[in-house]
C-alpha cells in the first residue's frame, strides 16, 4: 500500500510531462527576426513540427505548407537533406514594413544563388511566418 501511494504522484507527474511535451517545448519568438530565423532553421533541418510552430495558423498557410512538404521537402534525397541541414542561413535584407510586418530575405550556404523572402507578422503579440506571401 505504501508503494502505491508513492507511485501515484510519480505517475501523475510523468503523465503531465508527456502531455506537455508538444509545441510547448518551443519558445515564442522574441521579435520578427527571431521568428524568421527559427522558421528557416527548422525548415532547413527538416524539423517540420518546429517550423509549423512558427507558422501563422490559418487554412491557406497550412495548405501551402503541406504542399511544400509534399512537393519539395519529401522529394529531397538524403544527401540534399543533409546539405540543407548543414547549411547556414544567409540573411540578405530584413525590412520593417510597419509595426507588425517584416519582410525577411535570405539565402543559405547550400543553395546560395536562391533567395527567398518570407513575411513575418505579429498577431496578438506573437511573431509568426505568413507563408502566403513567400517569394
Amino acid at each position: 500500500m505504501k508503494y502505491t501511494i508513492t507511485l501515484i504522484p510519480l505517475l501523475a507527474g510523468m503523465i503531465f510531462m508527456v502531455a506537455c511535451s508538444g509545441e510547448e517545448r518551443y519558445r515564442k519568438a522574441e521579435d520578427a527576426e527571431d521568428a524568421g530565423r527559427e522558421f528557416i532553421r527548422a525548415s532547413l533541418d527538416g524539423d517540420i513540427k518546429k517550423a509549423e510552430f512558427y507558422l501563422l495558423k490559418d487554412s491557406v498557410n497550412q495548405m501551402l505548407f503541406n504542399k511544400w512538404k509534399t512537393d519539395s521537402y519529401n522529394k529531397l534525397n538524403p544527401e540534399d537533406r543533409m546539405s540543407f541541414k548543414q547549411a547556414n542561413i544567409l540573411p540578405i535584407k530584413i525590412e520593417k514594413v510597419n509595426d507588425s510586418t517584416v519582410n525577411y530575405t535570405y539565402s543559405n550556404t547550400y543553395k546560395n544563388i536562391d533567395t527567398t523572402t518570407i513575411k513575418i507578422i505579429r498577431v496578438n503579440g506573437v511573431w509568426l511566418v505568413d507563408f502566403k506571401d513567400i517569394h
